[in-house]
């Protein structure tokens, strides 16, 4: 089964002032992530606000980012939901529209608390598209499951035909290092956590990726592997420092979901607020978060239209 190499996109979900989806942006959207370097998306997850959407809307941003990926640009479809038979029939659209892989966490509610559990949950999703690649997204800070991965994988391994591998957002290298080593590296293991991609590759993993930070700081991003493979040690620390400095403003706002959001904004492609229950950022956070940025000179490094 192919491995992804390069940083996969988490997008943001576009809407309306009136918290509709605006589908309108997407194009452009795709075509400024190409162009900053990223190989694809992972769409309807975190980022895009994936559990506060409909079913026909994750069908409907689904359709329109297969439509207007560029050429070799993978979609991959985040059909996760607190229903199974729900994420069996967003597994089936995806495989149906040409989407290229399907993935999806564990479910915040309810509670996942053993391998089995998740092992027959992802099981129940991933055959619903049996031609596409399944990524497990591995982030317990959303719904709580503290599960070792390893013991996943080793009961995952045969079960799935169509398992490819983790998006693993999670603090543990030593874990994350550990799911790489198995069987030889059998199975492919995307980096989720744009902070610490450096130390993954040191490790000899990392090939891909699937950030949040990417949707504006994708240059930068993209750089640490660049300059990485090209033996230019300094410039790679210099990139994930950076990028560290980047997280610590959005820290200050909520996180990439709503600080990062209105990033988009201020380099030029606004997406519209957050759905409820987010707090969206006032008109003087925004003011404060530019500055901030403008201190570290940001918007001479981020990713351009």
């Amino acid at each position: 089964m192919e491995k992804i190499i390069g940083l996969i996109d988490a997008p943001f979900t576009p809407f309306y002032e009136n918290g509709e989806v605006n589908y309108e942006p997407i194009a452009a959207y795709a075509a400024m992530l190409a162009k900053n370097g990223l190989k694809g998306v992972f769409i309807n997850g975190s980022s895009g606000e994936g559990y506060m959407l409909t079913e026909e809307e994750r069908m409907k941003l689904a359709e329109r980012w297969v439509e207007v990926a560029p050429e070799d640009f993978k979609v991959i479809v985040h059909v996760g939901s607190t229903c199974v038979r729900s994420s069996h029939r967003l597994a089936e659209h995806a495989q149906k529209i040409g989407a290229w892989g399907i993935g999806a966490m564990a479910p915040p509610f309810p509670k996942v608390g053993r391998i089995e559990e998740l092992v027959k949950y992802c099981e129940e999703i991933a055959c619903g598209a049996p031609k596409l690649p399944f990524y497990f997204y591995h982030i317990p800070a959303f719904n709580g499951a503290y599960l070792s991965m390893v013991a996943f994988l080793e009961a995952v391994d045969g079960r799935i035909p169509n398992f490819a591998g983790i998006k693993y957002t999670y603090e543990s290298l030593y874990e994350y290092n550990q799911c790489r080593l198995y069987k030889n590296g059998k199975f492919d293991m995307l980096h989720g956590q744009d902070e610490t991609i450096l130390p993954c590759l040191a490790m000899g993993g990392a090939q891909g990726g699937i950030g949040g930070t990417t949707n504006y700081n994708g240059t930068n991003l993209v750089g640490i592997i660049d300059a990485w493979n090209k033996g230019e040690l300094e410039k790679a620390r210099e990139l994930q420092n950076f990028s560290q400095e980047v997280i610590n403003v959005i820290c200050h706002y909520r996180g990439n979901i709503v600080g990062g959001k209105r990033i988009m904004k201020l380099i030029g492609l606004d997406l519209g607020k957050n759905r409820t229950p987010f707090q969206n950022m006032t008109d003087e956070e925004e003011a404060r978060m530019k500055a901030e940025l403008e201190m570290i000179h940001f918007f001479d490094r981020c990713n351009k239209l």
